[in-house]
């Protein structure tokens, strides 16, 4: 099975835990997404990896027009769902992969994506497609998941996530998700970095999958009561396991023509 094949069917029995996640669907992080688009946000927008179409209703709530684009119809399907609820008729769904988005040069005036790179293969790729369906002076917002700076916390965390997730690639340090951006041809305009606290089960529970959790749940136990945090601030608190994500947006200008 390929990358491609495992995270379509990792999305499709996500679907339903995916959407319905509390963290997931965080009205202050998408506000916070939204907002960072700034002008953009007006005019022709894609939400590239769309997933269960959070982002993709609030765009279109202000947009002309969005694009909902994702991998895995199931997740489209959740997308729709949501957009008919709230009555958008400004949205178009395309299913697709990332790394050759079907659109012409210099399409929309925007492209957000959101909790995506660290499922990437081949981030490079995916953000030179942004680049080039994306209209000169227009914006690109990315906001992601980052690992530690360290190279063996970073590696110890993101082999935590494989082991709940087999669709994950890798959760880039910060320092190194600006430089993919950049090496696009954006220019970065601004970055913010926050933390979010998370609880082992309710994480767990997204990926629907008791057997795999079960092993999982021993081995970041015994870690953490090691006093092995991985980066991301492993602990045992009131007798349950939690820790917390580091997310990490980076406001990006493809340069005017």
């Amino acid at each position: 099975m390929d990358h491609i094949d495992r995270t379509r069917r990792e999305f499709a029995r996500q679907a339903d835990q995916f959407a319905a996640s509390a963290a997931i669907a965080d009205d202050q992080l998408t506000a916070r997404l939204v907002g960072a688009l700034g002008p953009g946000a007006k005019g022709r927008t894609l939400d590239v990896a769309c997933g269960p179409g959070i982002v993709t209703a609030a765009l279109a709530a202000r947009a002309r027009e969005v694009v909902a684009f994702d991998l895995t119809p199931e997740m489209l399907d959740k997308a729709r769902q949501r957009c008919e609820r709230a009555g958008l008729s400004n949205v178009a769904f395309r299913e697709g992969s990332a790394t050759d988005l079907p659109f012409p040069d210099d399409t929309f005036d925007a492209v957000v994506t959101r909790l995506s790179v660290h499922h990437f293969a081949d981030p490079e790729r995916v953000f030179a497609e942004v680049f080039r369906v994306l209209a000169p002076g227009g914006t690109f917002v990315v906001a992601d998941v980052v690992s530690s700076e360290d190279g063996a916390e970073s590696a110890l965390q993101n082999a935590i996530e494989v082991l709940r997730d087999p669709s994950h690639v890798r959760m880039l340090p910060a320092t190194e998700l600006a430089s993919v951006v950049q090496r696009a041809e954006f220019e970065i305009a601004a970055q913010d970095t926050w933390d979010k606290a998370r609880a082992f089960e309710e994480w767990a529970d997204i990926v629907a999958d008791p057997e795999r959790v079960a092993p999982l749940r021993t081995i970041v136990h015994a870690l953490a009561e090691a006093g092995l945090d991985a980066g991301m601030g492993l602990a045992i608190s009131g007798g349950e396991i939690v820790f917390a994500h580091r997310w990490h947006l980076i406001v990006a200008r493809k340069p005017p023509s």
